[in-house]
């Protein structure tokens, strides 16, 4: 789910002597992308000042993008997809040396697919706070020196709100759709809650509507990880050598979510009490196969991602609630003018089905097929990327629909 990249998204493996060997070597401070690296499919907004729901001022936002198919001159074929917490913009391609990961929905996105690039003119940014080009703690601030942990408290409305200006910049004044999953989802609500009148059509897949006590007791065990890494220095750790960063907290964060974002009856079925490289656990030194399997996404991942991004991406996910300042959550959800497909995953623990559940009965009327669909997958969260052929005709359907 929130690891929304296509490595870290397939069904659950044993990890063999070859994949550990392709992470030999020292993770960096900061898996982020950095000024000067290569941008590959990236581009970037013009510099703009945003203004923050605290009541703060961001100056100087940039936020990367990539773009897919071709824009129509009256714009009717624009499709924005938002990613997960730890995504970015490349949705659809190939690894290379820029991205080092292929794009996280590949099955669903390029040509003939559901979101058929041949089509549709589709747009994918990396989301404020993100650490892969986008605006966040690793970028500079006016002295030259990276936020870190200076970055200002962000918000799930502050992240459309520089979407908002993205489009603006596009010269798209009407998505024909607007699509998002997870975290991604919950910014696809605050779209069409905010402003209505800029969409014709949304899907959320697997996310709530506001994040729930338990949700949030599991991000702060995450955060505490990280933050109680030495490494860490109170963010301040972005002249640390290779190995010398805060990859152990992160890792460990990663380790924990991943058990929120697969079901247990996955990794129960998938590993059992199996031994890694069948060397005996009880004692002389060998691991069970899952934690060799966590071990190593979790390493995977400090390769990538940025601690103080993640600091930052999962307390904006915290922040998300669509009745604060709107009475309710029913009122808020009436808001929404575009056609809604609303979906869920049956094995979901992380943001389980009665998340879902709770915007449909808010506004029954703008629900595409008159009701929520939900998906049945063994892969838990993580389902809304894995079951690429299930999610894909659900979101052809949508786009193929007379408004």
């Amino acid at each position: 789910m929130e690891f929304q990249v296509s490595g870290d998204s397939i069904p659950s493996e044993f990890i063999t002597d070859e994949m550990a060997r392709k992470l030999i070597g020292k993770p960096p401070a900061s898996g982020a992308w950095r000024d000067g690296d290569p941008a590959g499919d990236r581009k970037f907004t013009t510099s703009f000042d945003l203004k923050l729901e605290s009541g703060k001022k961001l100056d100087g936002v940039k936020i990367a993008y990539e773009t897919w198919g071709e824009l129509k001159p009256d714009g009717s074929n624009a499709l924005l997809v938002l990613h997960a917490l730890t995504g970015d913009s490349h949705a659809f391609g190939s690894a290379t040396r820029a991205h080092p990961t292929a794009g996280w929905w590949n099955g669903v996105i390029g040509p003939g697919l559901a979101i058929d690039t041949s089509k549709f003119f589709v747009v994918a940014p990396n989301m404020l706070g993100g650490c892969q080009g986008s605006t966040g703690p690793t970028s500079l601030d006016k002295r030259g020196k990276e936020y870190g942990a200076r970055f200002p408290y962000i918000t799930i409305r502050d992240q459309v709100s520089a979407q908002v200006e993205l489009s603006k910049q596009l010269g798209i004044k009407k998505w024909k759709a607007i699509i998002g999953g997870s975290m991604g989802g919950m910014q696809v609500l605050e779209w069409a809650i905010e402003h209505p009148d800029a969409m014709d059509k949304i899907a959320v897949l697997a996310a709530p509507a506001f994040s729930n006590a338990d949700q949030i007791a599991l991000n702060s065990v995450q955060l505490e990880a990280i933050k109680a890494d030495p490494a860490f220095n109170e963010g301040d750790y972005y002249d640390a050598a290779a190995g010398k960063g805060p990859y152990r907290g992160l890792a460990l964060a990663r380790r924990m979510a991943l058990l929120n974002y697969r079901s247990p009856e996955e990794l129960n079925v998938r590993f059992e009490r199996a031994w890694q490289s069948k060397v005996n656990p009880f004692g002389d030194g060998g691991r069970f196969a899952v934690e060799s399997y966590l071990d190593f996404h979790g390493n995977k991942f400090t390769r990538r991602f940025d601690a103080n991004s993640y600091l930052t991406l999962v307390e904006a996910m915290n922040s998300h609630d669509v009745a604060r300042g709107r009475g309710s959550i029913k009122k808020a959800i009436q808001k929404i003018k575009a056609e809604l497909l609303l979906v869920g995953i049956d094995s979901d623990r992380l943001f389980p089905v009665p998340s879902q559940e709770v915007i449909a009965q808010s506004n029954p009327k703008k629900l595409f097929g008159n009701k929520l669909f939900v998906i049945k997958s063994d892969y838990g969260h993580d389902g809304f990327l894995i079951e690429a052929d299930k999610v894909g005709k659900l979101l052809k359907r949508l786009l193929s629909a007379k408004s």
